[in-house]
């Protein structure tokens, strides 16, 4: 993802809020509402745009929302969203989604932003409410979109707001039309290929031809289903005390229970996943995982693919793996400090003449990374940490030709000093 045209105006410090804008007519009605309700400070008001490139306009959407930001004269950014593979593969429109969520939720941290509002409104919640239902959804994915929920970002924490919920689209329009905004309109919210589209243009006009009612309805149907959901996840950590671990789910007492109670179990197993930012498995995938849990033998590793990320039974834990890649970089530790780290002119003439590599493992490196110890296999080092073969994959710092640092294992002893100028080198994960 790439940013630019930031806004040339210097935030003050106090409480930011952030609008995604995509130009549309409900994204243009929660900012003008926003900028109306902060009318007398609008300095901490951005608005931010995701350019998807999935349709030829996408450019002059960009410049819409860019001139519309100016006109309120509060900040804006954007990010470019590169959808990798072909668009056939999968679900494109769950793909933009989901890396909508993770380019906004990176542009509030960067602004140091802590809650991000999106213009939701009570038609989108009705159809969210029919696409679940068709999916034979259970009570998590039919309870909708939440008004309020946090999700985490690779730096921290943003509060979603959703304030439109319980306003419909034409209550939108009319206060647009009162207002005299201008919008723009998305050619493919009328491709009926698309599912949310099919539902918006003919399931729900005639739902409401038998019910006049119905998207208001089928909206508060899903406030009331995410409250059972919030009693169903209360019911999960009651149930998983001793299943729910850091490390993991507890193979054993995961198994126990699902003899005592499968349904039970299958919330539990739900509520870890959605804790984790997974989708929820569909019942032949969650059936074929009991069948799987149920024929491992004690000590044997499992492997299944879900969402993107592979879910592994290793050492009686099922845990999740995160499918990402990451680099070495130097961070520099305060000279008060007593942590040691490697010197710092020795890191910076290393790098001027080219003498840092990364190496993948052979199967033959040794290292010390504690004092009075001998040199040990990075094998026996990764057993010794319960290090997760997956998560040995980092390539090895070296410098002039010498074994530096080990991602989850630590860094040479030998080269470390207490006190002047240091780094420390570090794994981390992009």
């Amino acid at each position: 993802m790439a940013s630019s045209r930031k806004s040339q105006q210097s935030p003050k410090s106090g409480k930011r809020i952030a609008v995604a804008l995509s130009g549309g007519l409900d994204s243009v009605v929660l900012l003008d509402t926003v900028c109306k309700a902060q009318a007398k400070d609008q300095s901490q008001i951005f608005a931010f745009h995701i350019h998807h490139g999935l349709q030829k306009q996408a450019d002059e959407w960009l410049i819409f929302c860019e001139k519309l930001a100016k006109k309120y004269k509060i900040h804006f950014d954007f990010r470019l969203l590169h959808l990798t593979g072909n668009s056939e593969e999968g679900n494109i429109e769950a793909r933009a989604r989901a890396g909508r969520y993770e380019a906004l939720t990176e542009l509030c941290i960067e602004y140091g932003i802590k809650d991000l509002l999106l213009a939701h409104h009570q038609n989108d919640q009705a159809e969210t409410v029919l696409l679940q239902l068709l999916r034979g959804a259970g009570v998590a994915g039919t309870a909708g979109m939440p008004a309020v929920r946090e999700i985490n970002g690779k730096e921290g924490k943003v509060t979603l707001g959703r304030p439109l919920l319980n306003h419909s689209r034409k209550e939108l329009e009319a206060y647009a039309k009162a207002h005299k905004l201008r919008w723009i309109e998305d050619p493919s919210n009328q491709d009926s290929k698309y599912r949310r589209n099919a539902i918006r243009k003919s399931i729900l006009p005639a739902l409401e031809k038998i019910q006049p009612e119905a998207i208001a309805n089928l909206a508060r149907s899903a406030g009331l289903l995410g409250e059972a959901q919030a009693l169903l996840d209360r019911l999960a950590v009651q149930d998983g005390k001793i299943i729910l671990l850091k490390t993991g789910l507890k193979h054993k007492t995961l198994m126990d229970l699902a003899k005592k109670d499968l349904p039970a179990a299958n919330n539990v197993l739900r509520y870890w996943l959605k804790a984790n930012d997974l989708a929820m498995p569909s019942q032949e995938r969650l059936a074929a995982w009991w069948r799987d849990l149920n024929s491992v033998k004690a000590g044997a590793q499992l492997e299944w693919s879900h969402d993107q990320k592979n879910i592994r039974l290793w050492r009686g834990f099922l845990q999740i793996e995160e499918l990402k890649t990451g680099q070495w970089i130097f961070k520099t530790i305060p000279v008060s400090s007593k942590t040691p780290g490697l010197p710092s002119q020795w890191v910076k003439e290393a790098q001027e003449n080219g003498l840092i590599t990364e190496k993948d493992r052979s199967g033959s490196e040794k290292i010390q990374i504690k004092a009075k110890t001998p040199r040990k296999t990075l094998k026996n080092l990764f057993q010794e940490n319960d290090i997760p073969p997956w998560q040995r994959s980092a390539p090895l710092l070296y410098i002039n030709g010498e074994l530096i640092a080990v991602a989850g294992i630590g860094v040479s002893y030998p080269r470390l000093v207490f006190s002047g100028k240091r780094v420390l080198p570090d794994w981390t994960m992009g």
